[in-house]
């Protein structure tokens, strides 16, 4: 719709992972030479993990447009698959029929398969995306199917690209067997601030966007920066360096300059376009809304007052908790407080702002902001949820590890039983 309005030949913050638009950030590209490291060694298992929209999907896709001729891939996004249905999902994805199979028949029929691409010189891939839903049972079935050798070399090698919550899946006790066929693992963290403006650029120039584009006024070629610096730190400031995020705002920014006929993107442009997302896109939780106001407040307050002596400059802390991102902003309360202790290298103001003067300054609703930051009750209440949470999956790692060493004990039980029948049957045999 807009494409034509920005000189561009396709939509560059489209939602759909795109390999053609892979950005390599540090970790991307870090990520990236696991993957590769990994296909090299033909052997074990390649983890990757990352928040929701860091890039995880687009780096597989990247991965498989790049695939030699020799290795077979599948990708498989998974649901809270059972150890047998999970089997039969991978031999879909290959393409052996699993019509009215058990699951041994389907094994043996995955089993051939496998065995038929190494006479061909080729090698199985299987890429599981999503991987934090799996249940444990259907990991240790995965690494039960990496048990597929032949001449010592393994037919299928498999990658598990799941949120942060694969992590103590994999840390369970449970889970050692998994863990020592790990070659490499990689976390892929949100993009700085820095990073997010490259991936602006990068994917605009990509779209085809011109960087260098000719004066209306003269035949001269100048560059055209579309975002300025500030715009560039709001939408840093309100993405978090999310890539899925910044594709989602940056499609409704570019869409809004085409409606408004405009060019180049201020921080005023930004904000407007912020006010009208937040409420029907990825709106932050009200907390997270004061905090993004008073964060604009600061930065204000801090600009105005950079040189003066009266003054100590104000700072936002985020806090990080299991439910979330809870920001509690920090400020200082003191009035008309003479300090007479401070840090070496500090300058003696002679006042301090008040919060609520700060806010009032800034034209901040400070009813609200009270309002939105967590109360001493409300953080016990996220504590307590934090301990519940850690003790159902301790609760669920704990009944794991007892089924584990139950089977084990009907194992040995088994066995004791054919040792005994044996003996017995060689002293019959020994005394006729």
């Amino acid at each position: 719709m807009y494409e034509a309005h920005y000189g561009l030949n396709a939509k560059p913050f489209q939602l759909t992972p795109d390999p053609e638009f892979f950005f390599a950030s540090t970790l991307h590209k870090r990520a990236m030479s696991y993957l590769e490291y990994g296909l090299s060694q033909a052997e074990g298992f390649i983890v990757i993990t990352g928040g929701i929209g860091t890039g995880k999907t687009t780096i597989a896709n990247s991965l498989l447009a790049n695939l030699q001729g020799d290795i077979v891939a599948a990708q498989i996004v998974t649901p809270k698959l059972s150890p047998d249905d999970v089997v039969k999902m991978v031999a879909t994805k290959f393409g052996v029929d699993v019509t009215d199979k058990s699951k041994t028949q389907v094994l043996d029929a995955l089993e051939q398969y496998l065995y038929a691409l190494a006479k061909d010189n080729k090698r199985a891939l299987l890429l599981v995306d999503e991987a934090q839903n799996l249940p444990l049972e259907t990991i240790e079935e995965l690494r039960m199917l990496s048990n597929f050798q032949q001449a010592g070399k393994p037919l299928l090698q498999s990658f598990l690209l799941g949120q942060e919550e694969l992590q103590p899946i994999l840390r369970a006790p449970n889970m050692e067997q998994f863990r020592q066929r790990i070659v490499a693992s990689c976390h892929l963290a949100p993009l700085n601030a820095e990073e997010t403006n490259e991936y602006i650029k990068y994917r605009m120039i990509s779209a085809g966007w011109k960087e260098q584009q000719q004066d209306n006024n003269s035949t001269n070629i100048a560059k055209h920066d579309l975002f300025s610096a500030d715009a560039l730190q709001e939408i840093y400031l309100f993405t978090k360096g999310i890539p899925r995020k910044i594709n989602t705002f940056m499609d409704r920014v570019l869409l809004f300059g085409f409606l408004e006929d405009m060019h180049t993107f201020t921080a005023d442009d930004i904000q407007k376009v912020i006010a009208e997302v937040s409420a029907e896109m990825f709106t932050p939780e009200e907390n997270e809304q004061a905090l993004y106001n008073l964060q604009q407040g600061v930065q204000a307050f801090n600009a105005q007052h950079a040189n003066s002596p009266a003054s100590v400059p104000v700072q936002v802390s985020d806090v990080e908790t299991h439910q979330g991102l809870v920001m509690k902003a920090a400020v200082q309360e003191d009035a008309n407080v003479h300090h007479t202790q401070v840090h070496k290298h500090a300058t003696i103001p002679t006042k301090t702002l008040r919060t609520e003067e700060l806010l009032a300054a800034e034209n901040i609703d400070i009813s609200a902001l009270k309002d939105s930051l967590l109360s001493e009750t409300k953080r016990r209440e996220l504590a307590e949820y934090d301990i519940e949470y850690y003790k159902t999956m301790l609760d669920e790692l704990v009944f794991a590890l007892d089924d584990a060493i139950a089977n084990k004990l009907k194992l040995t039980q088994y066995i004791d039983k054919l040792l005994k029948r044996k003996y017995q049957t060689y002293v019959k045999d020994k005394e006729s």
